[in-house]
């Protein structure tokens, strides 16, 4: 079992992914996403089972397409879905970070040997860092703070904090290369000021024993830090990003094509 998790909820999960095998697909691996993942879980996390899938041949033979996800419904705190691989592939072609997130998450409720590592080597090869860039910024805008002087939901602003850690340290590095998942090693590697980096660190710990952190006013130095970090890309964000190279969708496309056929 994993460390930490509730045995029932890791039951739950393992028999939707048997399910899903018992169809005919694939799995190439399911992971813990969310916040566990992302390294501020609260006392009452939900679940947030992610997985990525592998159709048989016979199922991209027939006259109708077939979903690109799989989902169940969300019961209680368990969250379970899946990606085609294709979708994931096409996604991050586009600068989509989740798959490339899901690759290296801590937490595997299994994976097929090899599978892992074989995304994570093409998503190295065909994922342009500057273009993730643009991912994060908008994560970081869906969660923006309209004012210091109005209240939010506490929680919910570490998954604006979140993005705009990992902006800064792409920008830190030229947009060269992909932050790490987990905000706690993104922000032990990037150089931001004390008192956000202290306001941060505070609402993790918060979060780790509270269940309810209610709503209250963004701390001053977050509320800062973050508006920085926006009007910062805004004005420094790469540009001409639009195209994916030819060769990226090609190597994209063989490792797809090889998986279906394996």
């Amino acid at each position: 079992m994993l460390e930490g998790f509730a045995d029932e909820a890791v039951r739950e999960i393992s028999a939707r992914l048997d399910a899903v095998r018992n169809s005919g697909i694939r799995i190439g691996f399911a992971i813990e996403s969310g916040s566990r993942a992302w390294g501020f879980p609260s006392p009452d996390s939900d679940y947030d089972c992610r997985f990525v899938y592998v159709r048989p041949v016979r199922d991209h033979l027939g006259l109708q397409p077939v979903r690109d996800v799989i989902e169940f419904p969300i019961v209680g705190d368990i969250d379970t879905g899946g990606w085609d691989l294709r979708k994931a592939l096409l996604l991050a072609l586009k600068g989509n970070a989740v798959v490339v997130e899901w690759v290296k998450s801590p937490f595997v409720y299994e994976e097929e040997p090899g599978f892992r590592q074989r995304l994570d080597d093409v998503l190295t090869a065909i994922m342009v860092p500057a273009r993730v860039s643009a991912h994060y910024h908008g994560l970081l805008q869906r969660y923006t703070l309209r004012s210091a002087h109005e209240p939010v939901v506490l929680k919910k602003l570490l998954y604006g904090v979140r993005p705009a850690v990992a902006l800064e340290w792409m920008r830190q590095r030229n947009f060269a290369a992909l932050p790490p998942m987990n905000l706690l090693e993104v922000l032990d590697q990037t150089d931001i000021p004390r008192d956000a980096r202290s306001a941060i660190l505070e609402l993790v710990e918060t979060k780790k024993v509270t269940r309810e952190m209610g709503e209250g006013l963004p701390p001053p130095p977050l509320f800062d830090f973050m508006a920085r970090v926006d009007a910062r890309y805004r004005a420094e964000a790469p540009h001409d990003l639009d195209r994916v190279s030819a060769e990226a969708e090609e190597m994209a496309t063989t490792f797809y094509r090889g998986e279906v056929h394996r």
